[in-house]
């Protein structure tokens, strides 16, 4: 097998200048940016930003890495009983730019993109949580991890739109409704 070749270190240095401007661009207009603004915002051709990321999911997948370690390494040391603290968690990630809540729930169900991986894993830790809180009698027999990640992306939503205060609520009502009862 092949060893990776090492990246030159101009092309290291234009792979950070881009995800640099993504992050400034994303921030600013969304996920939506403009491609092309990006690469002049970085200072490089459109081509060098295609040859680091040949997809607009491969920016954003790149730009999310450390952020989506940080985020796995909180959701693998919850337990069950600690189900609200993931979902503010993923809700405060999925927020992080305009429409980055509806690239991730795309990036799920589309097994080709360089999202799906990562994607598929939050689905799994929310699985796990879900089922050990199920077990722990705390949420309702019938409370699905698709159920929590309908409010999660919902709540990223309203945090975009409207703000923190009202996305919070909205999972405080949700994660309400989800606890089992008396009986």
């Amino acid at each position: 097998m092949m060893a990776a070749r090492r990246m030159r270190a101009d092309a290291r240095r234009n792979r950070e200048l881009l995800l640099e401007a993504a992050d400034a661009g994303f921030g600013e207009y969304g996920v939506e940016a403009s491609l092309g603004q990006i690469a002049r915002r970085a200072a490089v051709a459109a081509g060098t930003l295609y040859a680091h990321f040949p997809s607009r999911a491969a920016l954003v997948a790149a730009l999310l890495r450390a952020r989506h370690d940080a985020l796995f390494e909180l959701g693998d040391s919850l337990p069950g009983k600690e189900i609200a603290t993931w979902v503010r968690a993923v809700t405060a990630h999925a927020a992080a730019y305009r429409g980055l809540a509806g690239f991730l729930a795309a990036g799920l169900d589309d097994a080709a993109s360089e999202l799906h991986d990562d994607c598929a894993r939050m689905a799994v830790i929310t699985e796990r949580l879900v089922s050990e809180a199920r077990a722990a009698r705390l949420l309702e027999p019938d409370v699905t991890a698709a159920d929590v990640l309908a409010v999660t992306n919902a709540a990223a939503w309203t945090r975009e739109q409207v703000g923190g205060t009202q996305a919070d609520r909205l999972i405080e009502v949700a994660m309400r409704g989800f606890r089992r009862g008396p009986g």
